[in-house]
């Protein structure tokens, strides 16, 4: 049975809470956009090393992140401050229960995005927590693929994890360049978190359909122990 490094309570990076073996850090460029992001991150889920919103916030320079928090049932849970969104901007709550997302009107100011991250159900208390804020919406039908993420069971066909949403969210506005470049941070922190779970045969089987494989075979020899650690874009 391959010995799995999270049971274990292993050192992890500070980082991507990953495993040293298996850090990641500054292994593809960060994600730059005009586009404002915001993540609203459950208490609980932002202590899970799998987490795609900290994923997020950790690539994404400007991306802003806050915790959600309800301290008692008898107060409002802590949420997204008043002046969160950029002045100007259009806030648009990224939630299955939206309209479609529409491509931008020519000439207009890029949107604000808001990722609510955390389980499903975390997820719908977080969007009544924020109701009236802005306008929900989410990816037009036929837009998610099957998630690609891996390390977590998804509930249905469709349901996407954060960062995997966030990226076609970003292709459809118009920013064809990070959206790509967040898929391949998205892509890195899948296979890394397998195989720093032991999961060396299901990683194989991930990294087969992955762009990583093209576009960074440097990090690939790394993981195999065949290198230095790479850096740069």
């Amino acid at each position: 049975m391959p010995r799995s490094v999270v049971h274990a309570g292993a050192p992890r990076c500070p980082g991507c809470a990953l495993p040293p073996r298996w850090c990641i850090c500054g292994l593809v460029a960060p994600v730059t956009t005009a586009i404002a992001v915001l993540v609203l991150i459950h208490r609980l889920e932002r202590a899970k090393p799998s987490s795609t919103g900290s994923l997020v916030a950790r690539v994404m320079p400007s991306a802003v992140v806050h915790t959600y928090a309800r301290i008692s049932r008898h107060l409002p849970p802590a949420a997204l401050p008043a002046d969160a969104v950029p002045p100007g901007h259009e806030l648009l709550i990224l939630h299955p229960a939206g309209a479609p997302l529409a491509p931008p009107v020519a000439g207009s100011p890029p949107p604000c995005l808001l990722l609510l991250d955390g389980t499903w159900g975390q997820a719908a208390e977080m969007r009544r927590a924020v109701e009236g804020r802005g306008r929900c919406v989410r990816l037009p039908a036929g837009a998610p693929p099957a998630s690609r993420f891996w390390v977590r069971q998804q509930r249905a066909a469709g349901c996407l994890a954060t960062a995997e949403t966030l990226a076609i969210a970003l292709d459809l506005l118009g920013d064809a360049a990070a959206a790509g470049r967040l898929h391949l941070h998205f892509e890195l922190h899948v296979l890394a978190t397998l195989l720093s779970r032991g999961k060396r045969d299901e990683a194989g089987r991930f990294l087969a359909d992955s762009p990583l494989l093209a576009s960074h075979p440097d990090i690939l020899d790394h993981f195999a122990g065949r290198g230095p650690a790479p850096r740069g874009p």
